[in-house]
This record gives C-alpha cells, sequence and structure tokens, in this order.
C-alpha cells in the first residue's frame, strides 16, 4: 500500500472516530513528534553556511551535479 492510500486511509478513520480519549492521544502522540522534530534542528552558524557552500562550489566543479529534469524524474519514485 502507497504512502497516500495510508494517509487517506487514516484521515477517513479520524473522521469517523467518536472516541475523545482516543482522539487526544492521537493528537498528543502527533505534537509530540512535531516538538521532536523541533528540537532535532540545528541552527546553522556562519561558519557552517560558509563551509557548506564551498562544498557545493567544489561539487559544481567536479561535475556531481543534476539537472532540473534529472530531480523530477528521480523524485517520481519517492
Amino acid at each position: 500500500m502507497d504512502l497516500q492510500t495510508r494517509k487517506q486511509n487514516i484521515i477517513e478513520y479520524l473522521i469517523g472516530l467518536d472516541d475523545d480519549t482516543l482522539f487526544s492521544k492521537i493528537e498528543s502522540a502527533i505534537y509530540e513528534t512535531q516538538k521532536q522534530e523541533a528540537i532535532n534542528l540545528k541552527s546553522l552558524t556562519e561558519d557552517d553556511l560558509i563551509e557548506r557552500a564551498k562544498r557545493s562550489s567544489a561539487d559544481y566543479d567536479a561535475g556531481r551535479v543534476k539537472t532540473q529534469n534529472q530531480l523530477e524524474e528521480e523524485s517520481e519514485s519517492w
């Protein structure tokens, strides 16, 4: 089953859900996941950004790049 179908099934389940306690648990789990994802995000320093730009330039100079079309074709299989 693909991800889109699974999402649709969950949405349909939630729409029909009448149990407030269960809904609250699901809601809490979602919020907790969002908080953890936000905590895991790391701010980049100026030095980090400069290093990233240098690596990007080196990759470009070495030909390690993809065209927009290549990226779009690749993303179709995600």
